[in-house]
């Protein structure tokens, strides 16, 4: 049985369909189950390797390595506080000491409710607005202490919702334009091309026989 409910997985499918080798769907099929679940799941992993001809290791090696791809449980909400150099003389760290207090985790912790995990981040690239924080990879611009108790607020009461999906959703809008594939031609150039491969090995073989 498929853990990826019916839309994700149409979704993969065609993912898997746009590349020549479908390992190179990886990534985006991990956002994919992301989306779905706000993170990894051991069976996700399974089913986008089965989908990407690769082993359930190769895809969590793969995760594992990207800061936007998560193997544990996060919460609906990921907020990163930038405590790089630009940050850091913005006061960044006093900020990260009043995001542990007001949600009652240190960072790289996530809230008894589930609903907000807090992660110390390197540079987030919008230092002319100290201290950059994110939540769910979307800028919030500058924080304070107390800027960022509304950002909370708003947060918890559904006042962001159209800007800020929960955890795993990278975009909301479907692509309808750009790179197409027809999933037959796919299947169809895909088996000239093992063929092409199979005649190929098969000369070099026959070039490498001495004779009798």
């Amino acid at each position: 049985m498929s853990h990826l409910n019916a839309d994700i997985r149409q979704r993969a499918e065609e993912l898997v369909a746009l590349y020549p080798e479908p390992r190179s769907a990886l990534i985006p099929m991990c956002h994919l189950a992301q989306e779905q679940d706000g993170w990894l799941r051991p069976e996700a992993m399974e089913e986008i390797g089965e989908l990407c001809g690769v082993t359930a290791a190769e895809v969590r090696g793969t995760a594992t390595f990207y800061d936007m791809l998560h193997t544990e449980p996060v919460g609906t909400y990921l907020l990163s506080v930038c405590t790089n150099i630009a940050c850091l003389l913005g006061g960044a760290l006093e900020l990260l000491e009043h995001a542990e207090s007001t949600l009652g985790v240190r960072a790289g912790g996530t809230t008894t409710d589930g609903v907000f995990t807090l992660h110390e981040a390197e540079c987030l690239a919008d230092c002319d607005k100290t201290v950059c924080v994110q939540v769910n990879h979307r800028y919030v611009g500058g924080q304070s202490p107390e800027s960022f108790d509304t950002l909370i607020d708003d947060l918890r009461a559904g006042r962001l919702a159209e800007t800020v999906p929960p955890h795993g959703t990278l975009v909301r809008v479907r692509r309808s334009v750009g790179l197409q594939a027809d999933r037959a031609d796919i299947v169809a150039e895909r088996a000239a091309a093992a063929e092409a491969r199979s005649a190929r090995a098969a000369a070099t073989a026959g070039a490498g026989e001495k004779p009798a």
